[in-house]
C-alpha cells in the first residue's frame, strides 16, 4: 500500500495550483524587487539633482567673490537657504577648511574619497557616521586661479525609512494580493475542471445495458474533445464487441443443439426397445459422426480464442505457393470429381515466408468452399501473382450463386451463412471463413471477397516477409 501511495500522481488542481503559485510567487517577487529598485533610483536621481544643484550654487558663489575670500563665509551661508537635511563645507587650498554649513561638522570624520573634477552621478558616495547615513559629493575645481573643494553631503535618514516602511507595506500588499490570486486561481481551476467532472460521472453512470449512449463533443470544451470522441470509438467497440458475443453465444447454443438434439433423439429411440446388434453398430456410427462434428467445432473455437488473443505464433518457412496449391488440387481432386468441378492454377508468384500447416488449412477451408459453391460442370480459377506494392496474391474464383453486398462484409463471421436453409452437415461448422481470415491476419496479411451475378472472388494478400 505504501509503494502505490508513493507512486500516486498528484491531482491535477494541486499540479496546476503548484505552478499557478510557484508563477504567482516568481512574479510578485520580481515585481517588488524591480519596484523598490525603482524607489531607491528615484531618490538616487533625487539626491543627485539636489547634490548638483548645491555644489553649481557655490561655485557661483565663490565666482562671485572674486578671490575675496573673507567674503567667502558671508556669501556661502546663504547658499543652502530653503534646502533641508543638505550639508557642505568649502576647503581651499584642498585641506584647508574655509567654510561648512550647520550642521556639517561631520565632514572632519570622514575618509574622504578621491575627488572628482566633474559633478557626475557615478561620483555618488554614501558615509556612515555613527548611526547616520549620508550621500554626497567630492568635487575639485579651480576659479580665477584659486583651488577649491567643495564636499556636499544629504541626510538619507528620511528617503531610508520611507524604503523599509514602503518595502513593509509592498510585502504586505504583495502577500493579500497572492492569496487573493491563488484563492482566485484555484477557484478558477475548480470551474475549470467541472466538465472533466462532468464527464467523469458521465461515463461512471454508463451501464453495461447502455453502451449505445453517447457523449456528444460539441457539448464540452474543445480540450475534452477528443476525450470523448476517443471514449466514443472505446464504447462502439465494446458495443460491437459486446454484440458479437452475444450473437456468437446465440450462435453456439443454436449450433450445439442440433447435433446434441440428434444424439439425444437417437439414442432415445435406441433405448426403446431391444434391437439387432447392427441397428446399434448403426446408432453408434451416426452418434460418433455428430460428435465428431461437436469435436472439431470445439476445436475450431479453441483455435478461434487463442488466435484472438495473439497465441498463435506461426512458424516461418519459405513456401511455393504454386506447388502447395496444386497438391492441395491433389487432395480435392476426388471431391472436385464427384462434383464435376475442373481446378486450374494461373500464373507466378516468388516464394513467401508462412507456416505451412496453417496456410494449406486456410486455402483448404477456400478450396472446400468454392467447390461446395460451384455447379456442376463449371471450373474453379486459382490465380497468383504479386503486386506492385510488393505483396503476393492468391485469387480464387468460382462460378457460383451472387452474394449480396450487405452479406459480404459478415461472410468472415463465426457461424454466418448465407443461406441459412442449407444442410448444417454438409455446410460444416459454419466457422471455416472465420479461421481463415485468422490465419492471414496472423500472417500479416488480409483477405477481401467480391461477388456479382456471374461468380464470386475470394483475394487474399500475403507479404513477401513475416
Amino acid at each position: 500500500m505504501n509503494k502505490q501511495k508513493k507512486g500516486m500522481p498528484i491531482s491535477l488542481t494541486l499540479r496546476v495550483m503548484s505552478f499557478a503559485g510557484f508563477a504567482i510567487l516568481a512574479c510578485l517577487l520580481l515585481s517588488g524587487f524591480f519596484v523598490i529598485k525603482s524607489v531607491e533610483q528615484h531618490f538616487i536621481e533625487q539626491d543627485y539633482d539636489e547634490l548638483k544643484i548645491i555644489i553649481e550654487t557655490v561655485e557661483q558663489r565663490l565666482d562671485s567673490i572674486n578671490g575675496n575670500l573673507s567674503q567667502a563665509p558671508d556669501v556661502l551661508s546663504q547658499a543652502i537657504s530653503g534646502h533641508h537635511g543638505v550639508y557642505f563645507q568649502v576647503e581651499t587650498p584642498p585641506g584647508t577648511h574655509l567654510f561648512h554649513s550647520k550642521g556639517a561638522e561631520f565632514f572632519s570624520e570622514i575618509t574622504h574619497p578621491q575627488p572628482a573634477n566633474r559633478i557626475d552621478k557615478s561620483n555618488l558616495v554614501s558615509w556612515k557616521i555613527d548611526s547616520e547615513i549620508y550621500r554626497g559629493l567630492v568635487v575639485d575645481f579651480t576659479i580665477e586661479g584659486i583651488p577649491y573643494r567643495v564636499m556636499a553631503a544629504m541626510d538619507m535618514s528620511f528617503h531610508l525609512s520611507f524604503i523599509e516602511k514602503f518595502r513593509e507595506k509592498m510585502w504586505l500588499i504583495m502577500l493579500v494580493i497572492s492569496v487573493a490570486t491563488l484563492t482566485a486561481t484555484w477557484f478558477g481551476i475548480y470551474q475549470g475542471h467541472r466538465p472533466l467532472i462532468q464527464l467523469s460521472r458521465r461515463i461512471r453512470n454508463i451501464q453495461t445495458n447502455q453502451l449505445d449512449e453517447r457523449i456528444a463533443p460539441n457539448s464540452l470544451p474543445i480540450e475534452l474533445r477528443e476525450l470523448a470522441l476517443s471514449f466514443n470509438q472505446m464504447l462502439q467497440h465494446l458495443e460491437d464487441g459486446f454484440e458479437r458475443l452475444s450473437n456468437f453465444s446465440a450462435d453456439i447454443a443454436h449450433e450445439l443443439r442440433t447435433p446434441l438434439t440428434n444424439l439425444i433423439t437417437q439414442t432415445q429411440v435406441g433405448l426403446t426397445q431391444a434391437r439387432p446388434i447392427d441397428q446399434y453398430k448403426e446408432l453408434l456410427y451416426s452418434n460418433l459422426e455428430e460428435q465428431e462434428r461437436l469435436a472439431k467445432m470445439v476445436s475450431d473455437m479453441l483455435w478461434l480464442a487463442q488466435s484472438d488473443n495473439k497465441l498463435i505464433q506461426p512458424a516461418s518457412t519459405l513456401i511455393d505457393l504454386s506447388s502447395e496449391i496444386k497438391d492441395l488440387f491433389e487432395f480435392f481432386d476426388a471431391l472436385a470429381a464427384e462434383s464435376q468441378v475442373t481446378l486450374t492454377l494461373e500464373g507466378e508468384a516468388p516464394a513467401i515466408p508462412a507456416d505451412r500447416e496453417l496456410l494449406k488449412r486456410a486455402l483448404s477451408n477456400l478450396l472446400s468452399n468454392a467447390i461446395r459453391h460451384t455447379p456442376c460442370g463449371e471450373k474453379i480459377t486459382v490465380k497468383i501473382g504479386q503486386h506492385k506494392n510488393h505483396n503476393v496474391y492468391i485469387e480464387i474464383i468460382n462460378p457460383g450463386e451472387y452474394i449480396p453486398t450487405e452479406q459480404l462484409s459478415k461472410i468472415f463471421d463465426r457461424f454466418y451463412r448465407v443461406d441459412p436453409s442449407r444442410n448444417r452437415i454438409s455446410e460444416g461448422t459454419g466457422l471455416g471463413l472465420a479461421i481463415t481470415k485468422s490465419i492471414i491476419e496472423t500472417h500479416g496479411g488480409r483477405i477481401a471477397v467480391k461477388s456479382n451475378t456471374a461468380r464470386t472472388t475470394f483475394t487474399v494478400y500475403l507479404p513477401l516477409a513475416l
